[in-house]
Order: C-alpha cells, then structure tokens, then sequence
C-alpha cells in the first residue's frame, strides 16, 4: 500500500534516550490532536483472542536523528513550505507547566535546543526535506 503523507520524526542525537522519548511523544500526540484521526489512518488491530489495540496509524512512522541546528532547518522549511509538525525545545521541560511556557516565551529563537520534531505531510515534500537523515538508534 502506498501513501500520499509521510510521518517522520527527528531526534536530537545528542540527549538521553528518556528526554528524547519524552520530545517524541509530546510532539507526536500535539500534532495527532491537529491532524485528527482522519488523516492519520487509525485502524483497530486485535490479537486472536480479540483483545483489541486501538487507533494505530497505518502510515509507517519513520525515526531519523540530527543535531539541533539541522532540526532548526528542518522546522524553518516545513513552515514556509506549509508542511504540519510540531517541535520540542529544552525550555519544554523542568518546572511546571507554566514555568515551561514562561520560558519558552522568554527564550530567543537563537538559543533554544531543539530536541526534535515531527513533520507530517506531501509524501515526496517530507522526503526531499528529511533525505539527508540517519535512521535513530538509541
């Protein structure tokens, strides 16, 4: 089965596993909530006794890693190329909730740490933008 949308992750490949995991799952479930289910293809799998894993996308979900300033880019030309995503930074984590967002508000764009993102769009688009990424290994 082919797709017309790609989804692709990178990763910054210079923090821990566990921070890495966290950026992941909060930008994948921020830019899940946009899209909606519709564009993600959800389906219901079920295991021979019928017990049920619910909503998992059909589309593959590729991992890739980079460094901060290379996610920066990546970020910049999926915005001006209107392509879906959502980031994380460093100033996404430690304190509260609204400490998380003073910071961020307070941080230039120049000194922030990207810790990934997540891109979701035109199948050949995503490509072109993310072709230069390694697979992430942990």
């Amino acid at each position: 089965m082919t797709f017309p949308n790609k989804l692709v992750a990178i990763l910054n490949k210079d923090i821990d596993t566990g921070v890495a995991m966290n950026a992941i799952a909060h930008m994948t479930i921020g830019l899940g909530a946009k899209l909606g289910a519709p564009a993600l293809l959800f389906d219901d799998y079920y295991n021979q006794e019928g017990h049920i894993y619910p909503n998992i996308s059909k589309i593959p979900f590729i991992i890739l890693r980079g460094k901060s300033t290379e996610i920066k880019k990546v970020i910049h030309t999926a915005r001006n190329q209107n392509i879906h995503l959502g980031a994380f930074t460093n100033t996404m984590t430690n304190g509260t909730y609204q400490e998380q967002l003073e910071r961020t508000a307070e941080t230039p764009e120049e000194n922030l740490i990207y810790y990934g993102c997540v891109l979701f769009g035109d199948w050949n688009e995503v490509s072109q933008i993310t072709k230069r990424f390694s697979l992430y290994k942990s």
